[in-house]
């Protein structure tokens, strides 16, 4: 049995993530829970931390999941709804499993789970798959645990505003338009900057799992009122969140997406500069963008690179090796290692809120060279997956002879003028993704997506 992608277990409420899976889950994490808890003596009764986004399934999930918890014998602390980096903030110290689907649309949920504030790894998401598949038994009748009520998300606020003053000036002054997506970010982020004193206009700011604003997924075409809010008013710039908080989108103040890799780029060489550990490493994944590297680089930093979806394992390994990792993104998606071990939206708008207060977002911008980039999607059933992509190991090589191909996350192939394509299968949608970042992007895409294309349909034969 596969539950998890690269984003924790979702799909729609009807056929894929309903209440009996629900609660079939929080039984399983509440078996590991108790098995920990059996190989560390010294500690307290364990604790799950339950929260959900604002999805009209997500109160019925979460009782289902608390159920399923209880009845293996551990205590439940209900926190409500919440944005997942705050529930995330909540499981330090014990468990939390989180019911969203994050941008996917209202029709699905999804749940991701937690321990001491970080997703759980592939090890312990094999447990789960194998204690739901073989039905795990409830404890026995007087071992059952027990629900309290808690509310963490003031304590949150307050880490991230405390976290970001570490960083650029005060945001007195700033004019920011921020779009919640009708998602629990409203419950984080505008309180956050106007904190650390920005005064913040709040597009989309009640919770409505509906999403009636606008789609969860926050695009181009999706942010055309936060686009248009900010070219015809004088906002310094605009956030944009997904559904449940944990990505982030940057726009100038004319309105202009900035492209994710140099929001990344951005970050990760201000917190290179203010390392001071002798190794200052960034974490990122096969398919973010050279100028990471190249402005890394120049801070006296490296870069190593994870799958998708694994950045606390990329982290985990960059640390084994000696190196301290002081930031870690994937697109949209970034985790602040000396603020906690989770993907953080509302703490990357803090942060950046501080650096533009310094240098301003032109100012940020202009070390970065960005070259032209695009992803594509090539459709592909989730049972051809595997046989295309292994054929691509070998047919996307032969394509490009002058260029170095890597093939532990998918194929990567790097050309000797510095530009480069990944090939990847998607963890949530019948798709191969083909990224590409060149100055011709247009034909190298052309190229690569005729060879995916190729594979594809050998793999259907």
């Amino acid at each position: 049995m596969e539950l998890f992608g690269t984003a924790g277990i979702r799909g729609s409420v009807q056929e894929r993530v309903t209440p009996d899976l629900a609660l079939a889950v929080g039984r399983a994490v509440s078996a590991g829970v108790v098995d920990d808890a059996a190989a560390d003596t010294g500690s307290d009764r364990p604790e799950v931390v339950v929260a959900r986004d604002g999805r009209p399934t997500g109160e019925a999930l979460a009782a289902a999941a608390e159920a399923g918890i209880n009845s293996a014998g551990v205590d439940v602390r209900r926190a409500g709804i919440l944005p997942t980096p705050a529930l995330a903030y909540a499981s330090q110290g014990r468990y939390g499993v989180m019911l969203t689907a994050s941008h996917n649309p209202p029709t699905d949920n999804g749940i991701k789970l937690f321990v001491d504030g970080q997703e759980y790894d592939r090890e312990r998401e094999s447990a789960v798959e194998s204690r739901v598949a073989d039905g795990a038994p409830p404890a026995a009748w007087d071992e059952w645990g027990g629900s309290e009520t808690v509310a963490p998300l003031a304590g949150y606020r307050r880490a991230v505003v405390e976290y970001a003053r570490g960083y650029g000036d005060p945001a007195d002054g700033l004019d920011i338009a921020v779009d919640c997506g009708t998602g629990t970010g409203a419950l984080g982020t505008p309180q956050v900057l106007r904190e650390l004193g920005a005064r913040v206009v709040t597009l989309n700011g009640q919770i409505d799992g509906h999403f009636p604003g606008r789609e969860s997924k926050p695009t181009p075409e999706t942010l055309g009122d936060l686009r248009r809010v900010l070219s015809d008013s004088d906002f310094h710039f605009g956030i944009a969140h997904d559904g449940d908080a944990d990505r982030i989108v940057v726009l100038d103040s004319e309105g202009g997406i900035v492209h994710e890799d140099t929001v990344v780029a951005i970050v990760a060489e201000q917190f290179v500069r203010a390392a001071t550990a002798p190794d200052p490493v960034v974490v990122t994944t096969p398919n973010a963008s050279g100028r990471i590297d190249e402005r890394v680089a120049a801070a006296g930093g490296r870069v190593e690179r994870v799958r998708l979806g694994a950045l606390h394992e990329g982290i985990a390994a960059a640390r084994a090796d000696g190196g301290d990792v002081v930031f870690a993104a994937e697109p949209w998606k970034h985790i602040h290692p000396d603020h906690g071990g989770w993907i953080d939206g509302a703490a990357s708008a803090a942060v950046l809120t501080r650096l533009i207060a310094a240098e301003g977002l032109d100012g940020l911008r202009d070390p970065v060279a960005e070259r032209p980039y695009r992803k594509v999607s090539v459709e592909c059933p989730d049972d051809r997956k595997t046989d295309a992509m292994a054929r691509l190991e070998s047919a996307l090589p032969a394509a490009f002879p002058d260029a170095d191909a890597d093939t532990e996350y998918g194929v990567r192939v790097e050309f000797p003028d510095g530009s480069w394509t990944l090939v990847r299968p998607s963890g949530t949608e019948p798709y191969v993704r083909v990224y590409a970042e060149a100055d011709d992007v247009d034909a190298l895409v052309e190229g690569v997506t005729d060879v995916v294309t190729g594979a594809v349909a050998d793999a259907g034969g």
